[in-house]
């Protein structure tokens, strides 16, 4: 019905039906905006490299992310920050790695706050307010910034939440309150802002609205509202990170499926048909070619995931927790209309601390000091960039560290073990480790493990 509608309202626009007051209201209105544009950051959780269609999975249906693709920029060697969530979204937020990170992984080893994870005491660390977040720097160039759904930076600590670094307004749930998010996918309660809400049509154990429908709700309402200047939106899903659980499978109803993979596959279609109604949005508002939209998850499938049935994973070794590529190397598409190219594909090695420096590029905003990501715009807008002379690390503190240097990849998979290496440009799978062929290769990779990190007080080095 939307859909007509909007088509309707296009052909009485033709006709000149409706009068052209309306037209240029909403073109004054972009004009005036059109200095800065939209900022969408779409977020996964536990979304393998191989869950999208775009993406090679010929299973699990995903038209409108799909389309984005087609409309955008698709990344084939794109990292998140870690793989895990807590480290990931830190390098996202703060643009640094987790060598420098103030979050390097879920639990803490020293310090944080103690609290319970399913019947034991575990401690987590939390951004502090010394920590410059993309919402802060985009604040200062003007950008209204919401949090939505998932914030996972506040630890066990209530006030580290979202509206504490930097971003304006939140709708979603924290660690610290564990009753804003269950039952998982099904809340029976949610924050608007500093309230703890109740969600209706979630009371007594019903299953009544999926947190994704709930969560592009407030995404629809959020850019409604703030259509005429700058915003930033960050839209952080669940899905379809475990236990998978959705009502209704649609497709998948009667496939020919395990049941854990029809309903992890009903979960991110679901999901897609929620990025398409953030997109239409931004069309019925005039918004599209204003807005740079980017989708991305935050590390590779999760031990549960059905990956042998829907290759969730791709031809990738390794999964969420590990730093294998399948742990790490994840889906990124960019959309920016008359800026960034339609229909392409990118090699570039890019990761999640790029997005800070890239951002203030685009934005004008102040640059941040001290990270360890560089502005891929050039990339983004499909000139040339050399992002493969650096060096790229990733460290699980005490336990792994891996680093992408041009086609090679190192990871040491113990604190004191020696380095695998792969060559990725032939071995994407990381099958065969050829740290002995390449002596010099290993000897430059260590050199630079010198100066990759510094020590952190919630994850002291174990000597």
């Amino acid at each position: 019905m939307q859909k007509i509608l909007f088509n309707f309202r296009s052909m009485l626009l033709s006709t000149g039906i409706i009068s052209s007051a309306v037209s240029q209201t909403v073109v004054a209105a972009n004009k005036a905006k059109s200095e800065k544009p939209n900022i969408i950051f779409i977020i996964a959780d536990d979304m393998g490299y191989g869950d999208l269609a775009c993406y090679g999975n010929k299973i699990v249906k995903t038209p409108y992310i799909d389309q984005l693709a087609h409309d955008g920029l698709r990344f084939t060697q794109a990292y998140a920050g870690s793989a895990v969530s807590s480290p990931s979204r830190c390098c996202l937020l703060t643009g640094k790695n987790t060598g420098h990170s103030r979050i390097r992984n879920n639990f803490a080893q020293a310090g944080g706050i103690v609290g319970d994870k399913n019947g034991s005491p575990i401690r987590r660390a939390n951004l502090l307010e010394t920590d410059t977040t993309l919402a802060l720097m985009l604040h200062g160039v003007g950008y209204h910034s919401i949090l939505i759904n998932k914030w996972h930076q506040d630890g066990f600590n209530i006030h580290a939440g979202p509206l504490d670094r930097g971003f304006d307004e939140f709708k979603g749930w924290l660690i610290s309150t564990p009753e804003s998010n269950l039952p998982y996918y099904y809340p029976a309660k949610r924050y608007n802002n500093r309230e703890l809400i109740s969600i209706p049509e979630n009371q007594n154990g019903v299953q009544g609205k999926h947190n994704n429908d709930i969560s592009t709700d407030e995404a629809i309402r959020f850019i409604d509202e703030n259509k005429t200047k700058p915003f930033f939106l960050y839209l952080a899903y669940d899905t379809p990170h475990e236990p998978y659980v959705i009502k209704d499978l649609g497709v998948y109803k009667n496939a020919d499926l395990s049941q854990t993979a029809r309903t992890y596959a009903a979960l991110i279609t679901h999901m897609d048909n929620n990025v398409g109604r953030v997109l239409h949005e931004l069309d019925a508002k005039g918004l599209r070619d204003n807005t740079v939209v980017i989708f991305i998850s935050d590390n590779g499938g999760a031990v549960m995931a059905p990956r042998e049935e829907l290759k969730c994973n791709g031809n990738l070794r390794g999964i969420k927790g590990n730093l294998y590529e399948g742990g790490i190397r994840v889906p990124l598409i960019a959309r920016w209309p008359k800026h960034f190219p339609a229909g392409k594909t990118s090699e570039a090695i890019i990761y999640f601390p790029d997005f800070m420096p890239t951002l203030a590029e685009i934005t004008g905003a102040k640059a941040v000091q001290h990270i360890d990501g560089m502005s891929i715009l050039p990339t983004l807008k499909g000139s040339k960039q050399d992002t493969e002379k650096r060096f790229l690390y990733w460290e699980f503190p005490n336990q792994t560290q891996a680093v992408r240097w041009g086609k090679w990849k190192a990871i040491r998979t113990s604190w004191n073990k020696a380095l695998e290496l792969y060559d990725l440009d032939n071995d994407i799978s990381e099958k065969v480790d050829v740290a002995n062929q390449n002596p010099m290769v290993i000897e430059n990779i260590e050199n630079y493990l010198k100066t990759a990190r510094t020590e952190s007080e919630n994850w002291p080095t174990v000597k």
